[in-house]
């Protein structure tokens, strides 16, 4: 049940990330001085704290996502089968926004 309201509350985000997105694309084709003001704020900490919080709504609703689809296929419906794609779910959405912000440090050369 806990895990519903979190896939619920992770939509909610994801309209508002998506927001963050459009800005930023926004800001690319107007020009580099809206660029360089939506660079500022997404590199400051709030801004990362935000980006990190939408990727982990965005990986966290796909995982949810991939187990209602397993249950939308007739399976996974006894309690313990339950249990444990609600806590794979969970551990996945966790485990891949790590691991992308890992990958993206890197690559990005620590910036």
């Amino acid at each position: 049940m806990a895990l519903s309201i979190v896939h619920r509350a992770t939509g909610v985000a994801l309209y508002f990330g998506t927001l963050l997105l459009a800005w930023w694309l926004i800001s690319a084709a107007s020009g580099p001085t809206a660029y360089a003001r939506v660079h500022d704020f997404i590199g400051s900490f709030i801004g990362r704290l935000i980006v990190f919080g939408y990727t982990w709504a965005l990986l966290h609703h796909l995982f949810s996502g991939i187990r209602h689809l397993v249950w939308d296929l007739g399976y996974g419906f006894k309690s313990n089968e339950r249990e444990a794609l609600t806590w794979g779910a969970l551990i996945a959405g966790i485990a891949a926004t790590i691991l992308l912000w890992i990958v993206a440090y890197v690559i990005g050369g620590g910036r």
